[in-house]
């Protein structure tokens, strides 16, 4: 029998718990429910969930806290975290980004809206299939281990971050829009903001130290990588 994907949901208000879950419920998802960050916690530390509906604003830790919290733990840094809240301004949105949520969902939302979300971020969880390797300077990349290397030094990326660093070095030195790397890392991006890109091209800086330069924002155009940045 297929194993349902289990998703937990941090929610600490009744009504929209239940109705997230029984949708889950019908669509074939198995949903767990609880209040708090506490609860969230216990729960995870028994069975890992295949994804984490999390609350914004909740009673003792706010989601923000918690996402910072479970990407910051091995254990659960590769689980995709989908922050829900009733602040809509894109401050907002890149703070949820920034501590780690892979998407963002406002209130009031449609059912098939979370469900598109869900079923992307589970899509974009599974592992790279193509296992080669390929390397841009002294930056390489193992996909058949799953390793990145500078200078034969290893690097720590987030499964969106790898796989965006994935098809930057398979397409080095050529331009692609926000819009094209959307399609290619995400597919289905029908929910998913532009602005979304950006932050993960400056999580994928971040992560590779010295090597962030090979980055570059080609201004109005979009983001490419080269072995030979432009010096600062």
């Amino acid at each position: 029998m297929r194993k349902l994907p289990r998703i937990l949901i941090v929610e600490d208000e009744p009504a929209i718990a239940e109705l997230i879950a029984v949708n889950l419920r019908h669509n074939g998802f198995q949903p767990i429910w609880v209040a708090d960050g506490d609860m969230a916690q216990r729960e995870i530390s028994e069975v890992l969930p295949d994804a984490i509906l999390l609350d914004w604003m909740l009673p003792g830790h706010s989601g923000l806290l918690l996402a910072r919290r479970w990407r910051a733990d091995p254990r659960t840094k590769a689980v995709p975290i989908l922050m829900i809240t009733a602040r809509g301004d894109e401050p907002d949105k890149i703070a949820g980004l920034d501590a780690g949520a892979d998407d963002y969902i406002t209130k009031p939302f449609s059912t098939q809206e979370l469900l598109a979300r869900i079923r992307a971020v589970l899509r974009r969880r599974a592992p790279e299939q193509v296992a080669d390797s390929v390397a841009i300077g002294e930056l390489r990349l193992d996909a058949a281990t799953h390793r990145v290397t500078h200078r034969a030094q290893p690097l720590k990326l987030g499964p969106t971050e790898y796989k965006l660093l994935h098809f930057l070095m398979k397409h080095s030195e050529r331009v692609h829009s926000r819009g094209q790397l959307l399609d290619k890392i995400w597919g289905d991006h029908v929910y998913i903001e532009e602005r979304t890109v950006d932050v993960h091209v400056k999580r994928l800086r971040e992560a590779l130290g010295d090597a962030g330069v090979m980055v570059e924002t080609v201004r109005g155009a979009g983001y490419r990588l080269t072995s030979q940045p432009q010096s600062a």
